[in-house]
């Protein structure tokens, strides 16, 4: 991997050492009080555009298109984010960003047609990208081989838990209104503040050289085609659940506990899955746990529509549907050496977002042609493509030496690839 440190302007740095050297502590918590409120505020976001679509009279189709936008916005703004890092720096970035998506949000609150509403979406993915980036470049230079892994488990619970609450605050309004729309302005603008306040210089930026799809795909496809069905899947689960409740008519109450289920379950099984993939043959366990979100997502086709019962399903699938992206980047990592670590995580993340965007869109046809358990079934579709595969790799191809597996590590939906220089020093000698 070559990498190119990129210093910023001198002259933007305060005498005395760089921050992360005066108050670690302290940088993280407000990096992390950062987060939380972005991630609340893209989470209300999210969810109301798709509750207010239906309200509206947009289509399952348009709504579906809306929502998409987001994670073509999101694909977008994953490379261009380094352009501007580079030339302006990190606090610019993350405050320019923020305010560019807390603007965002209120032209939805001005202008309510879908064509509008779509470039939005792709505005607010352009600046999450961007602020993702940031956020978790940050936290590579905070980290130190001690810490790693606490930083990482933390920033995992605070992105999962932020949008988790997000959903909840559905109820804080009338979602006909402009409240909601404010108020997840505000929360998007409250977070550049901690992180404005707490840094007094800019860590550098490392930008590993590309590796191409084609080259990762000759050395593990099954990274290639787990990334893109699970960013499928989960586009699908994130992108259009709002759409689905509203179109079924989910009791209002309901509504963001059925939607914060599965975020809530993304954080339940990450760990004890890790430890068990870690310790036993990590494709028998991203078969296993594919198979499992397929069941799961076909069991909720059938089941009664808002009840308590499908929550729990919801909260299940989101425990067994997430925990695949970091399964595929760490299997993934068990076959790269170390100097194409970062490049070929960064692949991942690409066909990841092309997955999300994909997924929701053909979503949307076949729910339209259908019907609304469509959104069950592309989920189903998306994790079996993905168990199906693995299955036929486990019988034709090798697994990778034990001796060069890498520990587990936990990564949030959307996580960018400048979070996978997390995983510097995470190779574990550990036996199948």
């Amino acid at each position: 991997m070559v990498v190119a440190d990129i210093v910023l302007d001198p002259e933007e740095a305060i005498e005395g050492g760089p921050w992360i050297e005066e108050n670690p502590t302290s940088a993280a918590r407000a990096l992390f009080l950062g987060i939380l409120l972005l991630m609340a505020g893209n989470g209300l976001q999210g969810s109301l555009i798709g509750v207010r679509s239906e309200v509206e009279g947009f289509s399952a189709t348009i709504a579906g298109f809306v929502m998409a936008a987001y994670f073509a916005g999101f694909l977008a703004g994953s490379s261009y984010s380094e352009y501007l890092l580079a030339r302006v720096g990190h606090i610019r970035v993350f405050a320019g960003l923020a305010s560019m998506a807390s603007t965002a949000v209120l032209i939805h609150a001005l202008f309510i047609n879908p064509v509008t509403w779509g470039a939005m979406r792709f505005v607010t993915g352009v600046c999450m990208a961007g602020l993702y980036v940031v956020a978790e470049s940050w936290l590579n230079d905070l980290a130190t081989n001690k810490t790693r892994g606490r930083l990482l488990s933390i920033y995992m619970v605070v992105t999962m838990g932020g949008m988790t609450v997000g959903q909840f605050l559905l109820d804080a309004a009338d979602p006909d209104g402009v409240e909601l729309f404010l108020l997840a302005s505000v929360l998007v603008s409250a977070s550049l503040v901690p992180v404005a306040l707490s840094a007094s210089s800019n860590p550098p930026l490392a930008v590993p050289e590309p590796m191409s799809l084609r080259e990762l795909f000759g050395i593990v496809p099954t990274g290639i085609i787990s990334s893109f069905w699970n960013g499928a899947a989960t586009g699908v689960l994130i992108g259009l659940g709002a759409v689905y409740a509203v179109s079924v008519d989910v009791p209002d109450s309901r509504i963001p506990v059925f939607l914060a289920a599965p975020l809530f379950g993304s954080m339940l099984l990450q760990w004890p899955i890790g430890f068990i993939s870690d310790r036993l043959p990590r494709r028998g366990v991203m078969f296993t746990v594919a198979a499992i979100a397929a069941g799961l997502s076909m069991a909720l086709a059938l089941a009664p529509a808002g009840s308590w019962t499908a929550v729990g399903l919801m909260t299940a699938l989101g425990a067994a549907s997430f925990p695949i992206y970091s399964l595929t980047i760490a299997y993934t990592a068990d076959w790269l050496p170390t100097t194409k670590l970062t490049a070929g995580s960064a692949a991942l993340v690409r066909v990841n977002g092309v997955g999300a965007l994909v997924g929701p869109l053909l979503a949307t046809v076949v729910i339209a042609f259908t019907s609304p358990t469509a959104y069950f079934w592309a989920m189903a579709a998306g994790n079996g493509i993905i168990a199906g595969y693995l299955a036929w790799r486990i019988v034709v191809a090798d697994a990778p030496d034990a001796a060069n597996k890498r520990r587990y590590v936990a990564f949030p939906a959307r996580a960018s690839a400048a979070a996978m220089g997390l995983m510097r020093g995470q190779r574990g000698k550990l036996e199948d």
